[in-house]
């Protein structure tokens, strides 16, 4: 897959240059960043575990005041080091670390510059984008939908890594905090990466769902309509001990 091109020394890229993201400006990782960035690794090794990726085919970023720490690209994150911290200002302009970052980073800046968001899980989950080839939003099969702000809508597909992507993503994430990315894969963002990477799973299971479902010969899923998810969505707010709580 096209993350998982650069993979030197041991499956690092140290290469000085930030590419595409711009003028580097290199300076020390502050304390609540190295903190961050052991977050950010145990959740992106977590999309690994639980079955959301394959390979590098994914990424993650959190963002610390105006850096956002983000994956490197084509590195395993079993390799992912507290030395390895890799971070950006909100212009793209790499301040932390000497690996490249993700080539998705246009989108995670997108969310970032438009959005509350403190946190952006990014993967290739294989039920999400089979459904992203089907269907232009997800149908509501189940009321937790209404977690993710309504109907997951799919975002119109556009080449890996550029801006045309990043601008389909925005629109269909109007209103929701996640979306599908057709052909392609899933994104989702929260207050934390806990609650990123909780949107990320529940929307790959809703997608596992509709195809299960639908899969019946001679049937059809029976759907939600705008106004159940909508009541739905009301209730889940605040729903349990905190952020995390749904179901």
């Amino acid at each position: 897959m096209a993350e998982q091109r650069r993979d030197q020394r041991g499956g690092r890229d140290t290469r000085e240059s930030a590419g595409t993201v711009g003028e580097t400006r290199r300076r020390s990782v502050r304390a609540e960043e190295a903190h961050a960035w052991g977050a950010l690794v145990a959740t992106a090794r977590r999309t690994v575990s639980d079955g959301l990726v394959v390979g590098t085919s994914r990424n993650v970023s959190v963002r610390v005041g105006d850096t956002v720490l983000v994956t490197p690209s084509g590195v395993p994150y079993d390799r992912l080091a507290p030395t390895d911290t890799v971070g950006v200002d909100l212009d793209g302009r790499q301040v932390l670390g000497t690996l490249l970052p993700t080539s998705e980073l246009p989108m995670h800046l997108a969310v970032y510059r438009s959005t509350d968001a403190h946190a952006v899980v990014h993967t290739h989950a294989v039920h999400a984008t089979a459904v992203s080839t089907l269907v232009p939003e997800l149908p509501s099969v189940h009321y937790m939908s209404g977690a993710l702000g309504g109907p997951v809508r799919v975002a119109p597909y556009a080449t890996y890594g550029t801006e045309e992507l990043a601008e389909n993503m925005l629109r269909a994430l109007a209103d929701r905090s996640a979306c599908l990315l057709q052909n392609h894969g899933t994104i989702a963002y929260g207050a934390s990466l806990d609650q990123a990477f909780d949107r990320t799973a529940q929307l790959e299971w809703m997608c596992r769902l509709w195809l299960t479902a639908s899969s019946v010969p001679g049937l059809s899923p029976t759907l939600l309509t705008g106004e159940q998810v909508a009541e739905a969505g009301e209730r889940l707010r605040g729903y349990g001990q905190g952020e995390r709580a749904v179901g």
